[in-house]
């Protein structure tokens, strides 16, 4: 029998004999992780330099054709309204040999065609003898030639989608003009050129609007529009794009959906660019095959690796088996706890849904109480205007209790309102937001408070400036809150012997609206705005008033907030943003 002193030195060092080849197969791991992670980042890195270069070379080379053929081009409209010949033909109306001397001048020169134009914008000679008689009197190559003596570089676009580039002079002779001469350039064959050799090049002008382009759908549509006009992948494309993507850098743009490297050159020629696109599969290639090698190689260390710790592993089997039944063991005790785990889980489901559900009663109920509350004011005010009516109309003063009827009218409008923005108390935010001047929201308040006002013979100061203070909010709502700040302040004047109530609306960085009052001012401002927290007896207010019109307030993305004055009474300061058009525009477009 051993004895276990023996037994228990011999069991550390067993653990050390397991945990040892997993921590050396874990970190041999994460080493041949990393070097083919830094080692596809260097090569990558190096690679697209090398093929950024390549691409910036030979946009310069293109660009240097392309400025050469306008080059040459532009020459030929001053040579050719100096032809006597041609200054001849114009003279004489005499055009029998004039196409064919454009012809031979075509044939030396290279360009793409050449027209004779008379004084009326006739076509009287041309290298393409179908366009004989058409006419260009409109075109601007013709009435920008002739109205200035230089050479004149005109972009005109063509039925086939297409560009044609012209370089047009005026013929004049004995200080009139006799007609224009028209040169086009031959650019289409080098955008054939550069089809062989790039996978997509494009040259914009000015304006941004491509005019030339290997890709024919390109033209005549700004870059990004361009990138976007592509056929869209199937999902086995889409997944095989993403996985050859891995190996290059950020991609620039997507062409012919293959992720491209992008170069842009500048042409010193009217504010034209040329951008130009080359793919990653170059770079990828190359990177791979150094991934390969590299991992082919850590492929056969691992192997031996996993060749010797096989060897180890055959000597612990017998281990394994007698612990078995171990296994099996704390198989059927995680069985039950799995199981225990399920039902636990189900019951705190139940549990969740019990709490969301107390939750929605108890917004719904605040709710109702906040709508129950916002309802009292119009309603008191009803009352006051139909006791006046019966009055008026007892008087024999029908007109003035019309009058009060449509008031009374307009506050029903504005109890149904009221009752409408149950939805806005559930959810964030209103549906009726629009530029609302805080004077005019402050004077129609205070035109539901009058009878009220007149009832206690409170004293009001009321001071704005002159011009507009605009802010963007939901005038209805803006109302409410002003009404709230304005009864909350007569409810604190009640027992001064004179009440007064000082209202001041001003505007700077933001639009300010202040209530002050000259009441006993307020015990615990932390809990002001807190729902169903108030000052008054119970049974004379809910304290959802001031909770309401704060959470109005953030909704308009300003703050209520209050304070004590320091020869007495309470100051309410409402803060919203001034009303910009176009800051409102664009979160409008935002949402």
């Amino acid at each position: 029998m051993p004895d276990p002193d023996e037994t228990d030195a011999v069991v550390p060092g067993d653990l050390r004999a397991r945990v040892f080849p997993r921590v050396l197969i874990a970190v041999l791991l994460a080493a041949a992780i990393g070097a083919i992670f830094f080692t596809n980042q260097f090569l990558t890195d190096r690679f697209s330099e090398n093929t950024r270069v390549r691409a910036e070379l030979r946009a310069a080379l293109y660009t240097g054709n392309l400025l050469s053929e306008l080059q040459r081009t532009s020459v030929v409209p001053l040579l050719l309204a100096r032809d006597p010949a041609l200054i001849s033909s114009l003279y004489g109306q005499d055009f029998s040999t004039t196409s064919a001397r454009l012809i031979s001048a075509q044939k030396e020169i290279g360009a793409a065609s050449i027209r004779l134009l008379d004084g009326s914008g006739r076509t009287v000679g041309a290298t393409d003898r179908q366009l004989l008689g058409t006419n260009y009197v409109l075109a601007p190559f013709y009435v920008d030639a002739l109205r200035t003596n230089d050479t004149v570089f005109t972009v005109s676009p063509t039925p086939s989608g297409g560009h044609e580039f012209t370089y047009s002079r005026a013929v004049v002779a004995d200080g009139r003009s006799l007609g224009v001469i028209v040169v086009a350039a031959d650019l289409t064959r080098l955008e054939r050129s550069w089809a062989g050799i790039a996978d997509a090049v494009a040259v914009t002008d000015s304006e941004g609007r491509i005019i030339l382009t290997t890709e024919p759908r390109w033209r005549g549509l700004q870059m990004d529009e361009a990138l976007a006009v592509r056929s869209a992948p199937s999902a086995i494309a889409r997944a095989f794009q993403v996985t050859a993507d891995w190996a290059s850098q950020p991609i620039d743009a997507y062409v012919r959906g293959k992720a491209v490297m992008r170069t842009e050159t500048r042409i010193p020629f009217r504010g034209w660019r040329m951008i130009s696109f080359a793919t990653y599969d170059s770079i990828r290639d190359r990177v791979n095959a150094y991934l390969a090698l590299e991992i082919m190689g850590l492929a056969i260390a691992l192997a031996a690796g996993f060749y010797i710790l096989s060897r180890r592993a055959r000597t612990m089997t017998d281990r394994y088996m007698r612990e078995s039944a171990d296994l099996r063991a704390l198989n059927a005790r995680l069985t039950r706890e799995i199981a225990e785990r399920e039902r636990m889980q189900r019951e705190l489901r139940v549990a969740e849904q019990t709490v969301q559900q107390s939750s929605k009663l108890a917004a719904l109920g605040e709710m109702s109480a906040g709508i129950s509350h916002e309802l009292n004011q119009p309603l008191a005010a009803m009352k006051t205007y139909l006791a006046g009516s019966r009055l008026l109309l007892e008087r024999g003063r029908p007109d003035e209790a019309l009058s009060s009827f449509q008031r009374v009218d307009d506050l029903l409008e504005r109890m149904g309102a009221i009752t409408r923005q149950l939805k806005s108390y559930a959810r964030k935010g209103g549906e009726a937001f629009e530029p609302v001047d805080l004077r005019m929201a402050l004077s129609s308040a205070l035109t539901m408070m009058e009878s009220q006002l007149r009832h206690r013979r409170v004293r009001l100061q009321r001071s704005q400036p002159r011009d507009p203070v605009m802010v963007y909010c939901d005038r209805i709502r803006l109302e409410q809150v002003i009404i709230n700040l304005i009864r909350n302040a007569m409810d604190a004047t009640r027992d001064q012997r004179d009440p007064s109530i000082q209202i001041v609306v001003d505007s700077g960085s933001h639009a300010y609206l202040s209530v002050r009052d000259n009441g006993p001012g307020v015990a615990d401002l932390e809990k002001l705005f807190e729902p169903f927290w108030t000052t008054k007896a119970p049974g004379e207010g809910t304290g959802l008033g001031l909770a309401i019109s704060s959470g109005i307030v953030a909704d308009f993305g300003g703050r209520l907030t209050a304070h004590n004055a320091d020869d007495g009474g309470a100051v309410f300061d409402l803060e919203l943003p001034l009303h910009e058009p176009r800051l409102t525009s664009q979160r409008t477009a935002a949402e």
